[in-house]
């Protein structure tokens, strides 16, 4: 049974695809939560907060997605460490057609549907403070994050598969990677087009290893 905060995040992300978030209202989505308001707030502290919280929990719930691609990359990819970065690069691809929140942040780009992160730096952390449950944390994390993000779990899930003392090529590819694919999300293309260039990517860092 989800607890009241993934119910409230979930009502949040309901009223979202319904309406642009300035017209979004916290005691709808309390309602639609089943909660009441005063725990809507004890939880997040603020419409902005609860903002914040949701980009997190998508941005998050994508970069897990990278890590399963990375570990399990399916049946039909094939085998091999370019079969793995095409997997996480198509679900990233594929995640950011589906969830906007997850194209925003990516990007950089929020339109005015949608909640864009406020109160810092982007991709700069913050502190939990106030009762049980209770957030004042930065924004979630930019593109910059995520691209480091998105290399450091591609380095984490491939290095045991490269040669030790060639893991710094295995860097440059999986960074190479990274932002071929975010370009794929900022203008889409064919797929092929992108699994050829990281196949390239890999094949080039392996070369030169």
């Amino acid at each position: 049974m989800p607890t009241a905060r993934e119910s409230l995040l979930d009502a949040a992300y309901a009223a979202l695809a319904a309406r642009p978030w300035a017209g979004v209202r916290m005691v709808d989505v309390a309602a639609e939560a089943g909660v009441s308001r005063q725990t809507l707030y004890n939880e997040f502290g603020s419409k902005e907060g609860l903002a914040r919280a949701l980009v997190r929990r998508e941005t998050e719930g994508y970069l897990a997605g990278v890590s399963r691609a990375l570990e399990e990359p399916g049946p039909t990819a094939g085998g091999g460490v370019e079969a793995r970065v095409v997997a996480a690069a198509a679900w990233t691809v594929r995640a950011a057609r589906t969830n906007p929140l997850i194209r925003a942040a990516l990007t950089g780009c929020w339109s005015e549907r949608l909640p864009a992160p406020a109160g810092g730096v982007p991709g700069q952390r913050g502190a939990r403070s106030g009762g049980a449950g209770a957030y004042a944390d930065g924004p979630p994390p930019g593109p910059t994050e995520l691209v480091g993000r998105f290399c450091d779990r591609a380095m984490a899930a491939l290095e045991a598969d490269w040669p030790k003392e060639d893991l710094p090529e295995l860097g440059t590819a999986c960074a190479t990677a990274a932002r071929l694919t975010l370009s794929y999300v900022v203008a889409p293309a064919e797929p092929e087009d992108l699994t050829r260039q990281l196949h390239n990517a890999f094949a080039h860092a392996a070369h030169r290893a």
